[in-house]
């Protein structure tokens, strides 16, 4: 990327990753890793690497990339090129496009990929949602296997998350509303005897 169409991007300090951001491409600029941040209706130039803006939101919402990353890897049972659920609730769920530690490294958002092709050995069209097209120098079968990856750490961290807010909702209302029940139909019973 030309260092003129970088200068006119909204530079930012402190990018937060939101529900609008669709991915994280490292850009150089003069000697130093930038990141291009590419949201639904907006695009931002970030001082940081990838990797560093991926650790900074993770530590953000409150836990850190290495316990999200030994996380994924019990859950889903994979320890290479691991989505990461930088916060769950919200879906924000993103896979690297090749090892994090590596200088091309892009992050794409799961949520925001409608469909993906093929485009030649080590390039994949990537139609986004908001009918965004954009190439990544990265094989179809790469972009597939991270897909599936990340489908499944949703997946299964979703339910997990889903099962303990029924656990809770459980032990706050359960044995009440029960009870609840029963005296009413206890109710009905005693004012259909007294009726007869």
């Amino acid at each position: 990327m030309k260092k003129k169409e970088l200068k006119r991007l909204n530079r930012i300090e402190d990018y937060e990753i939101n529900s609008c951001t669709l991915f994280i491409l490292p850009v150089e600029y003069g000697s130093k890793l930038y990141s291009k941040v590419m949201e639904v209706d907006d695009e931002y130039l970030s001082p940081f690497k990838p990797l560093d803006l991926i650790k900074k939101n993770c530590n953000y919402f409150g836990v850190s990339y290495e316990s999200r990353k030994k996380g994924t890897s019990l859950l889903i049972g994979y320890n290479r090129k691991i989505p990461i659920a930088i916060e769950p609730t919200n879906h924000l769920f993103f896979f690297p496009t090749t090892s994090p530690t590596r200088p091309e490294c892009i992050w794409i958002a799961h949520k925001h990929v409608e469909n993906y092709r093929r485009l030649g050995p080590h390039q994949t069209l990537i139609t986004f949602q908001n009918k965004q097209s954009h190439i990544f120098p990265v094989s179809f079968g790469t972009i597939e296997t991270q897909m599936l990856r990340t489908a499944l750490l949703e997946t299964k961290l979703l339910q997990r998350i889903e099962n303990n807010q029924k656990k809770s909702f459980y032990l706050l209302h359960g044995p009440k509303s029960s009870q609840a029940s029963e005296s009413s139909s206890l109710y009905r019973e005693d004012i259909f005897s007294k009726g007869q």
